[in-house]
């Protein structure tokens, strides 16, 4: 079973209490995503590989740890994982971005794809796939599904909150993969909604009704 984390850092709780906010402006929001995806991308890549380089100080030559090359890329759900790339470059400048276009049914609440552009190169990649909201699951099943079919191996979900049907339903489908969330939320509403969450995330990104 891949690894699930709650990422508790005061600073990310705390980011995220403005963003619940329902009086929290398209600006703001948009903005303490972004911050709360950069603390998040500083959590998520703890574990990237390392390797010993020779390195020469103003006092003299020593062997230090360097990142191995290991390559990165950064895969928004789209909308609304939009929001969380640019928090993620700031520390991992070098990742290349995919994009997975999906939108939900409004009567099945399903999840339908129309859009999926990645690097060449992605079964090569520790792949980090973005998007504020697990809720049902479906979004992030799907596209998984989609990245696994082009080869993708090495795959981790990181969200801001998830509902435990969405995480459970996700572990089940995809069980390698590895699950970050800000918050683990109480429940979903009938109507397919984090509870307490924070409304839709893409409308609240794009000021969109």
């Amino acid at each position: 079973m891949g690894k699930f984390q709650v990422l508790d850092h005061p600073l990310i709780q705390h980011k995220l209490t403005i963003i619940r906010d329902k009086n929290c402006g398209t600006k703001v929001f948009r903005e303490v995503v972004n911050e709360i995806s950069e603390l998040m991308a500083y959590e998520v890549s703890r574990d990237m590989p390392l390797e010993d380089v020779k390195v020469e100080t103003p006092i003299g030559w020593t062997t230090k740890k360097t990142l191995s090359g290991k390559k990165v890329a950064i895969v928004p759900i789209l909308r609304a994982g939009l929001g969380m790339v640019d928090g993620m470059l700031e520390l991992i400048p070098a990742a290349k971005v995919g994009h997975i276009g999906m939108y939900r049914d409004e009567e099945t609440l399903k999840p339908v794809e129309y859009f999926v552009k990645l690097p060449s190169d992605i079964s090569e990649r520790q792949i980090f796939v973005v998007d504020p909201m697990l809720a049902t699951g479906g979004s992030a099943i799907m596209a998984m599904d989609a990245l696994k079919k082009r080869g993708a191996k090495d795959l981790r979900l990181v969200c801001l909150v998830a509902a435990p049907q969405g995480v459970k339903a996700l572990q089940e489908a995809h069980p390698d993969v590895d699950i970050y969330t800000a918050a683990l939320d109480e429940k979903l509403n009938e109507d397919g909604y984090i509870v307490p969450g924070l409304g839709d995330a893409g409308d609240r990104l794009f000021g969109t009704k």
